[in-house]
């Protein structure tokens, strides 16, 4: 039965693991995301039988899940900033491998070991792929602690829909706050034989599964790439999502992502309330863009003020996407700094109004 708590982020986030039926966690504990993994030790092996494994570092705990999706479990992992840059070589074997799989950034401040505030400053990594090659994830940004557990059920459906790995990039605050949520009902885990192409080692197949990310052929190379980039053009097509509001009679538009999109949203208001006719419009998937409604708005609008957490990341295809049609301006903080509602308007009406 659905029930509503009053939850920390990264506890919410586990939480929605063991309620969609997760398999397995592989993990490495860092701040600020440790909790996750404190919470599956105490609370999932003895409910579901989920296997919880604390690994030796982030590199074995993504080649655990690599193998772990190979055999066809439902398999999640969680890291921070420096601990994602670790997994992102298993990341390219697991794209390559079509495997499907989940992660989560809870992002801190950086470059380098950085700070243990919250940031946004991963967006390229997630987003542009972060490992080698010509591959991507998709990704999911939540802005509320309803989103780190409503994104885990949607992570892992999408996950097993296209074979690939998702990535929610969540970021420190979103994952220390404590907000009220409705968790969904206990879900089965997944029969792992009805996933057709795992190593399962099942002996009444006619042909084996092999399951790899070495093509040593040039042309069986480019064939595997083209397969993902009709992947990536599909999930362009069917699984954009974001959140519009206001944008009818909007002049202007804020954007961002994640928590900057939350602060944005408060700045817009503020901005009404002085008589400013000001739009939101949060992009909700990273990967797949949403594109088209930047297109759409950018004819219309008088300018456009993209604000991240961040030294200016999304604000490049906020640009590709509007191509010119208006301007696009950017305002971020760095570092593990949060902005405030009151300098976004301030950082608004210099930029367009006086």
């Amino acid at each position: 039965m659905a029930d509503k708590k009053l939850m920390k982020g990264n506890e919410a986030l586990a939480e929605a693991m063991i309620r969609a039926g997760c398999d397995a966690y592989f993990g490495y504990p860092i701040t600020p995301q440790s909790e996750v993994l404190e919470y599956l030790a105490r609370e999932a092996t003895n409910r579901t039988g989920m296997v919880v494994l604390q690994a030796e570092s982030e590199v074995a705990a993504v080649n655990m899940i690599y193998g772990a999706a190979g055999a066809g479990a439902r398999v999640m992992t969680t890291s921070s900033s420096p601990g994602m840059s670790l997994m992102m070589e298993g990341v390219s074997y697991i794209a390559s491998a079509e495997l499907p799989c989940l992660f989560a950034n809870v992002n801190r401040g950086g470059p380098g070991l950085g700070t243990i505030q919250p940031s946004q400053a991963d967006y390229f990594q997630s987003v542009k792929g972060g490992g080698h090659g010509d591959y991507k994830m998709f990704v999911l940004a939540p802005s509320s602690v309803q989103e780190m557990v409503d994104f885990v059920k949607l992570g892992f459906d999408v996950a097993d829909k296209y074979r690939t790995p998702v990535m929610i990039l969540a970021d420190g605050a979103i994952g220390q706050m404590m907000e009220k949520v409705v968790l969904f009902e206990q879900m089965p885990r997944p029969d792992k034989n009805a996933k057709t192409w795992a190593t399962t080692g099942r002996a009444d197949r006619p042909v084996r599964n092999y399951i790899t990310s070495l093509h040593i052929q040039a042309e069986k190379m480019e064939e595997i790439n083209m397969r993902l980039q009709a992947k990536y053009r599909d999930m362009e097509e069917n699984e954009v999502r974001y959140q519009a509001i206001d944008i009818d009679d909007a002049d202007y538009i804020l954007t961002g992502f994640g928590l900057g999109a939350r602060i944005a949203m408060r700045a817009m208001e503020m901005g009404r309330e002085k008589g400013y006719k000001i739009g939101l419009i949060r992009p909700i998937t990273l990967f797949p863009f949403p594109t088209k409604i930047f297109e759409e708005v950018g004819s219309k609008v008088k300018g456009i003020l993209d604000v991240e957490m961040n030294c200016g990341q999304m604000v490049e295809d906020v640009r590709l996407s509007v191509e010119g049609r208006c301007p696009v301006k950017f305002y971020g903080r760095t570092g593990g700094v949060i902005p405030s509602p009151e300098e976004i308007l301030e950082k608004f009406e210099e930029y367009f109004i006086k």
